[in-house]
């Protein structure tokens, strides 16, 4: 192994342990919301016209990732600095936290309120007319995409740029968040984000898919089965990549996740409740600590063999 990805396996193990003990930064010091403003102030200023918006598009997306990246470089090469701020660029608690509030209310029969929160916090689809099975199915299924966009993907992006790789990685997955829609206001102005983040998420997601058999494998030996269903129905959604987590979750749990009008995923027995939400979060949980697993063993090795190479001879 390199010395570089040495301190890389290092850096992040720091980084997933922040982010779970401590979440994400107050606003103020929060990259993301920086890279939102940079996002909002770049449809502010963007001309009229199909191609001029495309192009605009593209140079802003681009100016936006060289200047995070740049920026990224500036700070020192200590381990907890990098680990923090690596840290920042996650977003595991705060996603496992969204998705509990959401599950807290299912179980206090509040639909209100778990509508609001599932809107507030994880999907942009209408909910003021979801049944509460629909409203869990949509709770996990954002547990599921989220979990590469928020974990897996900026592990991966750091793990193979440094820092300044997960700066652009978050860059091109908030504009794809915020200009990603199929809309007059947006079509031409996002299209190179959305492009960019699907190339961006291709091994992530399946990855992601991946990571959750292994998961439900150790949970509760359905990990052939979320496996299976990941290879059936992760081409059922319009993204080329949010289908693989979400398929895989859908087997893990044998449910049926299925969102109106647009996909149905898996083809489990189990209606999705409050209390398969909380499987889904275990499952997640038992991916973070694989990640946790897979960048300690090699910093351990690396560390085992530094020892032994340090012993005497006898």
């Amino acid at each position: 192994m390199s010395n570089e990805l040495y301190l890389r396996c290092r850096t992040l193990l720091v980084a997933l342990a922040v982010d779970a003990l401590l979440g994400d930064p107050p606003n103020r010091w929060h990259p993301v919301v920086a890279l939102g403003g940079w996002m909002r102030l770049g449809e502010r200023w963007a001309p009229q016209g199909h191609l001029a918006r495309l192009c605009w598009g593209a140079t802003w997306l681009g100016a936006g990732a060289a200047l995070g990246g740049s920026a990224a470089r500036l700070l020192p090469r200590d381990l907890l600095i990098q680990g923090i701020a690596t840290s920042s660029l996650l977003a595991y608690r705060n996603l496992d936290r969204a998705v509990g509030e959401v599950q807290a209310a299912l179980e206090a029969n509040d639909l209100a309120e778990a509508r609001r929160l599932l809107s507030w916090h994880l999907v942009s689809r209408p909910t003021s007319d979801l049944r509460p099975d629909e409203v869990a199915a949509a709770t996990i299924e954002s547990l599921a995409e989220n979990l590469s966009d928020s974990l897996v993907a900026p592990s991966l992006a750091y793990l193979f740029g440094g820092l300044s790789g997960i700066a652009v990685y978050r860059l091109t997955n908030t504009a794809d968040a915020m200009w990603g829609y199929r809309t007059e206001r947006y079509e031409d102005l996002g299209k190179v984000a959305a492009r960019a983040d699907d190339l961006f998420n291709l091994l992530p997601a399946r990855l992601t898919a991946a990571l959750l058999a292994i998961a439900a494998h150790l949970v509760n030996g359905r990990g052939v089965q979320a496996w299976q269903t990941a290879l059936a129905d992760a081409q059922r959604t319009a993204s080329p990549n949010a289908g693989w987590p979400m398929a895989a979750m859908a087997g893990a749990l044998d449910t049926t996740l299925t969102k109106r009008g647009h996909y149905t995923l898996g083809n489990g027995s189990r209606q999705p409740d409050a209390a398969m939400i909380a499987e889904a979060r275990k499952m997640a949980r038992m991916v973070w600590v694989l990640l946790l697993l897979g960048g300690g063993t090699p910093a351990a090795l690396r560390c085992g063999r530094s020892v032994c190479a340090c012993k005497p001879n006898e």
